[in-house]
Parts: structure tokens; sequence; C-alpha cells
């Protein structure tokens, strides 16, 4: 991911970098590429927004990593919060059980767990707080 960088280009800023990336470019990575771009991200003290989310098993597998690159003195781990997309399908018990796909990840939110702390989480709205460590 390329650093944030001040107005003449010269060295990096002091601010947080944030790194929205689109559905379209997370469409034709395999699951590694998309864990192993998150976690590069994530490790530079970047928060990786991703417009249309993991699949469950992506996300299971990205924790997974995670949990094996935690260092004490270089990497904490990820806080991690995303919210379901609005499912236009019949989304009551008896829909689902016959067959109705349950909703996919809509939004997700990824950065170095010693910078975010969710403050607030609902259907419509993650809130959190960025610190620059």
């Amino acid at each position: 991911m390329p650093k944030a960088t001040n107005a003449d280009d010269s060295e990096p800023s002091d601010g947080v970098q944030i790194d929205l990336i689109s559905g379209e470019r997370m469409d034709g990575m395999a699951t590694m590429e998309k864990i192993r771009m998150i976690l590069d991200g994530v490790h530079d003290g970047n928060i990786v927004i991703l417009e249309e989310g993991l699949t469950p098993d992506e996300e299971s597998r990205l924790i997974e990593v995670t949990m094996a690159e935690i260092s004490p003195d270089e990497f904490n781990g990820i806080e991690i919060e995303t919210y379901p997309k609005s499912d236009t399908r019949d989304s009551s018990l008896l829909g689902r059980i016959m067959g109705g796909e349950q909703a996919e990840t809509k939004l997700t939110v990824i950065g170095p767990a010693n910078q975010i702390e969710t403050l607030h989480k609902d259907e419509t709205l993650i809130s959190a707080l960025v610190s620059r460590n």
C-alpha cells in the first residue's frame, strides 16, 4: 500500500492512513492475496476499509493468519468490525429455512488492535476511535 505523504510528497505525514478498497479490486483476488493485502496494510499502521467485506470463510482465515503473526513487541493483532448488507430477499426464519441466502457483508473496517477502538456499531454505522500510536 502506498504511504501517506505531505503535499510536497517528500516524507510520510504524521496522520493515520486509511485505505479504502473497492469490491472491484478484491473481485479477482484469491483469499490469501486479500488477507496478505489487508495484513500488510495493518502491519504498516493503516486502517483498511473494505467496500464489500469478506466472506465468513475469508474472515475466519484472516483471524487465523493474524493470530499466527502476533508478536508482543511488533504486532498486537487486528480490530475488525463489519456489518451485514441489507438483503431484499425473504429474511424471515421460514424464508431462510426454505433456501434464502444469508446476508453478505457490506463494509468491513480493519486496523491495528492498539490503534483502533470501536465506540459504537449497529446495522448502519460503525463508529471508531483511531489513535496515532
